[in-house]
């Protein structure tokens, strides 16, 4: 808890952010918020300009995403406040800790004036954990609730909207108090429906054929090594949610892929051939096939099963790393599983995922696997939303939380870059890279002038097949011509140079490598256009 004495609004509100730690806010400059922006400068918080405001509350995501920590980001009023809010819904939905701002027209016109006028809390209501309005005799109050909110389980985003002469009015509510931040702490509950006839852990001994499934609730609650003394105890294999890959080694012998990426079925089919599903920390909302799976469900998370999406009798409810090591400790029997049956899984899965491939072409699984090669240790990577997603989701090998990031849960598409700036800004000690499709990047490439500016030694790669693939495809399947899903080409090389980067081309696996040797001591960055030949896209979906 830390406590400070305010001045003005925007003074008070830059002090409770810092205080919290936000070192970094993302955002775009209009006349309401130019207050707000300056008394962040003075308390030496990083103000970066995004080239457009939905870029900006991505790049907030990104932040909190990489450290664990709450990301921010800022709008002027108006059209700015519109704009900023597919990245504040996507932080919702991916469950990141989150604190927007907007700034509106002065308190005297807001009754009356239409003029670049939009109802914040309306808007902001269906995507936010709350929305709010920030007064000068309220807004210490305010600011702490805005935090607690955005980090308490499950965590989201808050909106809050200041007028612009509550900026610069003197604060009479200015006593910057630190709430706690984050979820739960150690404590399990145990809740049980009515009828049942076992707890947890007799429902734990008495399966046969046990299965984890490990989502970003069990990253929050830093539950790698729980996860892994479980595995390893009872003889478990792990599936791993999307936006919690690397929350269990996968180089580990009981990890056994990535749920609803590339080969789907061949995930699915193994989580039913379990007899007991352990959902560690699983958040459905990255569920992007139906749950149908006939098997019993021990639901671990740090809230209760209230999405219901599959049914469970027995949960237990606090700290998922404190509820598995429960498990684990009071397990006594012979292990469940082979670590060969993991084994035959994982190489049958490994077939799958290279199914498709075209001999002599660069192929969508050739450049995951090039980059994830010339990675460095401790490369944050970042994807967009598209087919050469679902490839990173089951291909890239990730072997820490954090280390990958992705929107799962709105699933937006312009998330990569603005994210990789973003990690690589809030972790300049790590390597970064994108891996983005040229649709997501055509929607955010003047980016990367930022990243430019700010002298990032950052990678991008672009999946260059001139579609939207996941779109065409369908429209395939349908019998349909392509209609509005053909991308124009055009030279990335030429952009990168133009926009201070340096930029290279591949046709091949050999050019690619050339492309991205030594990208662990770039000094600024480096676009790649991977130039795909996407068949091997229709064996995978």
């Amino acid at each position: 808890m830390t406590a400070g004495q305010g001045g003005n609004t925007a003074d008070v509100m830059a002090q409770a952010l810092a205080g919290a730690g936000v070192r970094s806010i993302f955002g775009y400059p209009g006349d309401p918020i130019i207050e707000f922006m300056e008394r962040s400068r003075l308390l030496g918080v990083d103000v970066v300009l995004a080239r457009r405001e939905a870029s900006a509350a991505f790049m907030a995501e990104a932040s909190a995403m990489s450290t664990g920590g709450i990301g921010v980001c800022l709008s002027t009023l108006g059209p700015g406040s519109t704009a900023l809010v597919n990245g504040v819904a996507a932080a919702n939905l991916d469950r990141v800790p989150m604190v927007a701002i907007s700034g509106q027209i002065e308190t005297a016109r807001q009754a009356f004036f239409t003029h670049q006028v939009v109802e914040h809390e309306r808007l902001y209501s269906p995507v936010t954990k709350w929305a709010g309005r920030v007064e000068a005799n309220a807004v210490a109050t305010t600011m702490r609730k805005a935090l607690r909110v955005a980090t308490a389980e499950r965590p989201g985003a808050v909106h809050l909207s200041c007028a612009a002469d509550t900026f610069k009015a003197t604060a009479s509510d200015a006593d910057v108090v630190t709430p706690p931040l984050g979820g739960t702490a150690g404590n399990v509950r145990v809740y049980s429906a009515p009828g049942a006839t076992s707890g947890p852990h007799a429902v734990l001994a008495k399966a046969k054929r046990p299965l984890l499934l490990v989502g970003i609730g069990a990253v929050r609650c830093e539950a790698t090594a729980s996860i892994v003394r479980l595995a390893e105890t009872v003889g478990m294999p792990v599936v791993v949610a999307p936006m919690a890959k690397g929350v269990v080694p996968e180089d580990s012998d009981w990890f056994a892929g990535t749920l609803d990426m590339a080969c789907n079925k061949t995930v699915w089919d193994f989580v039913r051939s379990s007899d007991l599903v352990v959902a560690a920390g699983f958040d459905p909302v990255e569920l992007i096939k139906p749950w149908h799976v006939p098997v019993p469900v021990l639901h671990v998370d740090t809230v209760p099963n209230v999405d219901q999406v599959y049914a469970s009798d027995v949960e237990l409810v606090g700290d998922v790393a404190a509820s598995l090591d429960w498990l684990a400790e009071e397990f006594g029997g012979e292990q469940r599983w082979l670590v060969d049956d993991v084994r035959a899984h994982r190489a049958r899965l490994r077939d799958e995922y290279y199914a498709g491939r075209v001999e002599g072409r660069l192929n969508p699984t050739d450049v995951v696997d090039v980059a994830s090669a010339s990675a460095p240790p401790g490369t944050l990577v970042t994807s967009d939303v598209g087919s050469h997603k679902l490839l990173v989701g089951q291909g890239w090998q990730a072997l820490e939380p954090r280390s990958v990031l992705m929107t799962n849960g709105l699933s937006a598409m312009g998330f990569g870059l603005p994210g990789a700036i973003a990690a690589k800004l809030t972790r300049p000690d790590r390597p970064a890279m994108a891996l983005i499709g040229d649709g997501g990047f055509a929607m955010t490439a003047t980016e990367i002038r930022l990243a430019a500016s700010r002298g990032l030694g950052m990678a991008v790669v672009v999946f260059v097949d001139g579609s939207l693939n996941r779109i065409e495809l369908k429209q395939a399947a349908l019998g349909y011509p392509s209609t509005a899903t053909r991308i124009d080409d055009v030279d990335l090389v030429a952009m990168a140079g133009a926009m201070g980067c340096d930029g290279a081309r591949a046709e091949s696996v050999a050019e690619l490598e050339k492309c991205l040797g030594g990208i662990g001591d770039l000094e600024r960055p480096l676009i790649v256009e991977a130039r795909i030949d996407p068949s091997q896209y229709e064996s995978q979906f």
